[in-house]
């Protein structure tokens, strides 16, 4: 189902968010799929691939520190300084799966080396686990998914046509610049962590957050600018939050961008809530390991804690049962998928254009 409408202007064109009556009810969906999973085997947990997984993470980074260490004064280092992004972007993967439980048979462990790989990224996973809760238990739903809120890059009308400024012109274009824009999504992400951990509300292990990841700063930047000159040390810097920030963005735009916005006071069952609102990527093996699963969407947002590892035939199963129940299962190209991303960005950010007000933004604005 199509979520926007695309007239000749900004002044007419309307986001539309559906509603439940736009589809039969499912509710009984879920459990029926979810049965076929269990008896198949497949949320078991699978401890040999994340020891393999462990084990790659440790000898790359060995690769890359002594590659540092031997390249000494020299521009190739923006090569490691590459490398080095990758790694910490192949880590977000493993604390993403770490948060979910998927990794480790209790809860509790499962939390903690979710707080330490996240903190070795840089990031508080208090700050990141609130947020990606509140998405997994409404995605793309309007004033609930925090993933969809504005803030450089507008994923509403209503949004858009409120940017100002600086933000109205970026707007404008938003779809072209969202890839460049992402170089700057790596610093962002530890920027709104220590903002999080430095606020004055309760914050969870709050010190213990603070300890670690300055710990990481100290570990991975003292290195930097003790071995390289200075203007290489902030050359290098740039290069690893850029290659971070696109590769993290580029891994976690298609899943949801693009797809039907939920109405605001909608109420989906929970099968049609997550199946129609994701996008699976296509590529197999190569898409699983580059997008540390995520290319599976749809079935991580039905069955979270499932390890990567099962996700592959897990979607035999939700796709043949979409297919016999007539419900839309999105599965595409990466490639296809950004293009899917750069038009949405772009047909949202129409209403930046428009000079006069968006009555939707009048209908929802919070008094």
């Amino acid at each position: 189902m199509s979520i926007t409408d695309v007239p000749n202007s900004a002044a007419t064109r309307r986001q539309k968010y559906v509603r439940p009556e736009d589809f039969p009810e499912m509710t009984r969906a879920y459990m029926q799929v979810s049965q076929v999973v269990r008896e198949t085997g497949l949320l078991r947990r699978a401890p040999w691939f994340y020891s393999m997984i462990a084990a790659a993470l440790v000898v790359s980074l060995g690769g890359i520190i002594t590659g540092f260490i031997l390249l000494g004064d020299s521009w190739l280092q923006l090569l490691m300084a590459g490398a080095l992004g990758v790694w910490f972007t192949q880590v977000a993967f493993l604390a993403h799966e770490a948060a979910h439980r998927q990794i480790l048979s209790a809860g509790p462990d499962n939390d903690r080396l979710a707080r330490i790989l996240i903190a070795i990224v840089g990031m508080s996973y208090s700050w990141w686990d609130s947020k990606h809760t509140r998405h997994h238990a409404n995605p793309n739903r309007v004033d609930k998914d925090p993933d969809i809120a504005v803030d450089t890059i507008s994923f509403l009308d209503e949004d858009a046509a409120q940017a100002r400024g600086f933000r109205r012109l970026i707007t404008r274009k938003q779809g072209w610049l969202f890839f460049p824009l992402l170089t700057l999504f790596g610093l962002n992400l530890h920027y709104l962590s220590l903002k999080h951990l430095f606020s004055r509300g309760p914050v969870k292990k709050r010190w213990q957050e603070l300890g670690m990841i300055a710990a990481r700063f100290a570990l991975v930047y003292t290195p930097i600018f003790l071995i390289l000159p200075l203007g290489m040390a902030f050359a290098f810097v740039g290069v690893m939050l850029a290659v971070f920030g696109v590769y993290m963005g580029a891994s976690f735009a298609p899943n949801h961008k693009g797809m039907p916005v939920i109405a605001p006071d909608a109420k989906f069952d929970f099968f049609s809530k997550q199946v129609r609102t994701s996008r699976n990527i296509r590529g197999g093996w190569w898409a699983t390991w580059l997008m540390g699963g995520l290319n599976y969407q749809i079935e991580h947002h039905l069955f979270p804690s499932m390890a990567r590892p099962h996700l592959a035939k897990t979607r035999e199963i939700v796709r043949e049962f979409c297919a016999s129940r007539s419900v839309p299962y999105t599965e595409t190209s990466l490639w296809r998928s950004y293009a899917i991303v750069i038009g949405y960005l772009n047909e949202v950010g129409l209403a930046a254009s428009d000079p006069i007000e968006c009555p939707i933004v009048a209908q929802y604005r919070r008094v």
